[in-house]
């Protein structure tokens, strides 16, 4: 099962160095990763995404708990944060077939980036799920080149007003 973890660090430079390192160490796959200051510029959030069951994901958390820089681990629960990722996608774009391309573009709420005589470069940002379903529409067309942002994460504010 994939999990999500919020790591609160200091923002320091070799933090991330010593919170991957944990996870290889551990040979733990880390399958995103995305890093970024928070609204105090001392602070930098984490956002973790690993496959594992209860009993490996409660570890890791101990685990980087004891790592220095780390102030506050946090492990959601689905359906209580609101996630997303950024992809930039380079599709074959044939004149004839830009249209087709563009009116999936406007289904998915993709942006439209770049265009050039043989391709268009699409913006997404959404769940893991609709790009999944973003690529698998494009896929006819020929995907060039996809690059990922890693996944992002925030509770809900519902959940926090239950603690």
């Amino acid at each position: 099962m994939k999990y999500t973890l919020s790591v609160l660090v200091e923002n320091h430079p070799g933090v991330l160095s010593k919170v991957s390192g944990l996870f290889s160490r551990r040979a733990f796959n880390i399958d995103s990763l995305a890093v970024g200051v928070t609204e105090d510029p001392t602070i930098s959030r984490m956002t973790i995404v690993a496959d594992g069951d209860e009993y490996i994901i409660e570890q890791l958390e101990k685990q980087l708990n004891k790592v220095i820089p780390v102030i506050k681990v946090r492990t959601y629960t689905e359906g209580d944060y609101i996630s997303r990722e950024l992809s930039l996608i380079k599709v074959n774009s044939p004149t004839n077939k830009r249209l087709d391309i563009m009116k999936i573009a406007e289904l998915m709420d993709a942006k439209i980036v770049d265009v050039s005589v043989n391709t268009m470069t699409l913006q997404f940002a959404d769940t893991l799920e609709r790009f999944e379903t973003l690529c698998d529409l494009l896929k006819p067309y020929g995907i060039r080149e996809i690059v990922r942002t890693g996944t992002v994460a925030i509770e809900k504010d519902s959940v926090l007003s239950r603690k």
